[in-house]
């Protein structure tokens, strides 16, 4: 049997992790909102029309912050639209998925639901077909006390208390020729500095988001950091980063190795970051904000088409990926990865939270039901925070199509000080091999084991539905804490979560 080796020392300590490296996203994109959190008509509906079957699966997931309302849609949003008498907010043509907008849930509905469900908001303004004026319009009307135009324009809404939303995205994906108002590095990095400035001036409180590249395989990339941060860099609190991943050539070694790619991406984004800190001899460290990951590839056919041939409808079924069982493998490996950049990556948001390539699906008349995909996001969100710690693995490896020295085993380490409490995530993407993994934790004295639970299936291809969930987590017995080493059977293919307490 191969074998693999982990050191762990709870003074080896990369960073506290922030909680919102487990945000979401609502986009106003197919049936994120209506169908998806809102439908009036369900049976489950509060009075508000939002549905509570969905409402309890985002609780349970602890969403800390959810990205709104865009993504490509934000680029051609009109706030103004969104709030006010639903009876009198006008249809819109929208752009960037070609569907109809009617603005039914909008600003005030969203930010009351997100409460809701125990999440902060993060806002996204219009840099594509608007700019600093509107941005400052919405800020105002969303946080300032009384006594203004905009501010006094929410209290007339009957929403008497500010919003206090307290970070913002200046913009989404300005780097795509897709984007509704693309904009080169400088075009952009001009705009987002003034408006920054502009903000912060009505807010100083807030913590705003500059736009990074679309992904790590931009023409531009990373070109595009280090000219916008040229202007921003003073002003914002953090850069974003966008990738997706898909098993497009039905190469699943390959596939699961493309957390490294996303690795290197991280890595590559605070180089970048580090040499406009150099070149400013600037005392400030820049964070990151990945702020939309996922898988997404399985409807990307079906996408153009509605799009293409059927535009112009309302919520039409867009982006509505089925997640098979590798795909929930490779959703912890990014976790994973973030956990392991804790010290500079500060936010991150899995893209999207229901129906649109998301770990909840509805269907509109019926249930709720879990992805394959939510398991490993719920236990990431449950029981990855406190201090991620920098843990030293020996592994087997192998290489792909793509990669060199994948090593079979990914692991990383959290120590929740305040509750006494260590847990080991892991992932075997080994796919025909276990792998037991010995772990010398002899500075955790008087740890015991608390549970192994393992995500696993024999059909890489196996998928859930509102019908039945063929991925779902057990319990593994077959770990074992003995004087502070823990020796334990990771199963090919697999997700594990290895507690212990104190």
């Amino acid at each position: 049997m191969k074998k693999a080796n982990m050191i762990v020392d709870k003074d080896w300590q990369i960073s506290e992790i922030d909680k919102r490296i487990y945000g979401s996203f609502i986009e106003h994109l197919g049936r994120a909102v209506y169908t998806g959190i809102y439908q009036p008509d369900h049976p489950t509906a509060d009075k508000n029309g939002f549905r509570q079957d969905v409402a309890q699966l985002v609780r349970d997931l602890q969403v800390p912050i959810i990205r709104y309302p865009g993504g490509n849609f934000v680029s051609n949003f009109y706030w103004e639209d969104s709030v006010g008498p639903v009876t009198e907010r006008p249809k819109r043509l929208e752009l960037a998925w070609r569907s109809l907008e009617t603005n039914e849930v909008g600003l005030n509905e969203f930010t009351k639901w997100a409460r809701s469900v125990d999440s902060d908001v993060m806002m996204a303004i219009n840099l594509g077909t608007r700019g600093i004026e509107a941005a400052c319009n919405l800020l105002e009307y969303c946080n300032h006390p009384s006594g203004t135009k905009y501010s006094d324009l929410r209290i007339a809404h009957g929403v008497k208390q500010p919003h206090n939303i307290k970070t913002w995205c200046l913009g989404n994906e300005m780097d795509g020729p897709w984007q509704t108002g693309h904009k080169t590095a400088q075009e952009y990095g001009r705009l987002a500095e003034e408006t920054a400035k502009a903000m912060k001036q009505i807010d100083p409180t807030i913590e705003l988001v500059s736009c990074g590249s679309s992904s790590a395989q931009m023409p531009t990339f990373p070109e595009w950091e280090a000219n916008t941060l040229d202007c921003t860099y003073d002003f914002v609190d953090y850069i974003s980063l966008h990738q997706y991943f898909g098993n497009r050539f039905e190469d699943t070694d390959n596939f699961l190795a493309q957390s490294m790619e996303m690795e290197h991406f991280i890595k590559t984004v605070i180089a970048t970051c580090d040499y406009v800190q150099a070149k400013k001899r600037s005392k400030k460290v820049m964070k990151l904000s990945f702020d939309e990951w996922n898988v997404w590839f399985h409807s990307n056919e079906a996408d153009d088409d509605i799009m293409k041939n059927h535009p112009w409808q309302k919520a039409p079924a867009l982006l509505e990926d089925i997640y098979t069982f590798e795909d929930a493998l490779l959703v912890g490996l990014m976790l994973i990865t973030f956990i392991k950049h804790a010290d500079r990556l500060k936010m991150a948001c899995m893209a999207q939270l229901v129906n649109v390539i998301a770990p909840i699906m509805t269907q509109t008349d019926g249930s709720a039901w879990k992805q394959t995909i939510y398991y490993p996001y719920l236990h990431a969100s449950k029981y990855g925070r406190g201090i991620a710690l920098q843990s030293v693995l020996s592994s087997p490896k192998h290489d792909t199509m793509d990669f060199t020295d994948v090593t079979d085993i990914d692991s990383v380490v959290v120590y929740q000080e305040q509750q006494q409490e260590v847990t080991i995530f892991a992932v075997n993407r080994n796919l025909s091999e276990d792998i037991q993994l010995e772990c010398d934790l002899r500075s955790f004295e008087g740890y015991h084991l608390i549970e192994h639970i393992v995500l696993e299936h024999p059909d890489l291809k196996a998928v859930n539905s509102a019908m039945i969930q063929q991925v779902a987590p057990k319990l593994s017995h077959e770990s074992i804490l003995e004087q502070g080493k823990l020796t334990t059977l990771l199963h090919k293919a697999s997700w594990n979560v290895i507690r212990l307490g104190k």
